[in-house]
């Protein structure tokens, strides 16, 4: 095997493992894919984790811009310093090669995550669902693509499914927002219910804020919803990116934990989320 071979091997097992540390979720879908799609997805949602876990690394919005700018950069081609040295880079940058993913999706991802470096409120539902759709929205649609569905109707269910899973998602990362005064949830949503910021970051479940909490579930699953009816119309190969949705589904069920106290939401079990992905993949659904 020669040097590069190695490299490579060596730059898709960093990618592997640090989606598998920090995106489990996306993790378990690749197991599920046909094996010449597993390192380009795992390129793909590695450069995603790089994005996301950005405000975790710096204490201000600063530093963020300018590793968020290096991203845009990269994939406008004009990169400072050697791609080969950064693993995420490089592997995603074979991806991109060698699957033809638009800059311009994977620009959006990075722009989107400008929001995540300030503490700005999410003005409405509007721009929530825009969020989402530019993050897991871009994902689905990307993943997609990676294995062949590129058509209009998987824009359209890779948009549904990016809605329904973002929300999904606030509500799982509600706690650590809180905590940080951070507040993605929208800000209309909870002014017509009632909702007290001080209480969200107090960390205190009030009925006003499980009525929004009730009212954004509907929303999400509207969406899940016109997701699934669309996946008729995707690829065989393609539908099983979106194995996640039956994760979300689970998440946003009206007697699940969330209805409990949306501040006391534990991690979901690694073992259940592969039992649920598996149990999904095997349903006329995500099979064709």
């Amino acid at each position: 095997m020669s040097g590069a071979d190695v490299s490579g091997a060596d730059d898709a097992s960093y990618c592997a493992q640090l989606v598998r540390d920090h995106d489990f979720e996306r993790y378990a879908t690749t197991l599920f894919v046909p094996p010449r799609a597993r390192r380009p997805l795992l390129a793909l949602y590695a450069f995603n984790t790089e994005l996301r876990r950005i405000r975790d690394h710096v204490s201000q919005p600063l530093p963020g811009e300018i590793r968020l700018q290096w991203w845009r950069d990269l994939i406008d081609g004009d990169a400072r310093g050697s791609v080969e040295a950064n693993p995420v880079a490089a592997e995603l940058m074979a991806a991109v090669d060698n699957h033809d993913l638009p800059s311009g999706e994977l620009a959006r991802l990075v722009d989107a995550r400008v929001f995540d470096l300030y503490d700005d409120p999410m003005l409405s539902i509007e721009m929530w669902e825009r969020y989402c759709d530019d993050t897991s929205g871009r994902l689905f649609s990307l993943s997609a693509r990676i294995l062949g569905g590129t058509s209009e109707a998987v824009g359209h269910a890779a948009h549904h499914a990016g809605i329904a899973q973002g929300i999904a998602g606030t509500f799982q990362g509600l706690p650590l927002h809180a905590a940080r005064r951070q507040l993605y949830l929208p800000q209309d949503v909870l002014n017509e219910a009632g909702v007290k910021e001080a209480d969200i970051f107090a960390g205190r479940s009030t009925p006003q804020l499980q009525a929004a909490i009730v009212a954004l579930s509907e929303v999400a699953r509207g969406h899940l919803g016109k997701a699934m009816n669309m996946l008729i119309a995707v690829p065989s190969d393609a539908k099983r990116v979106f194995l996640p949705l039956a994760w979300v589904r689970r998440a946003l069920d009206p007697a699940g934990p969330l209805a409990d106290n949306p501040f006391a939401l534990v991690p979901p079990s690694r073992l259940r989320m592969l039992w649920t992905l598996w149990c999904a993949s095997r349903s006329e659904a995500f099979r064709g």
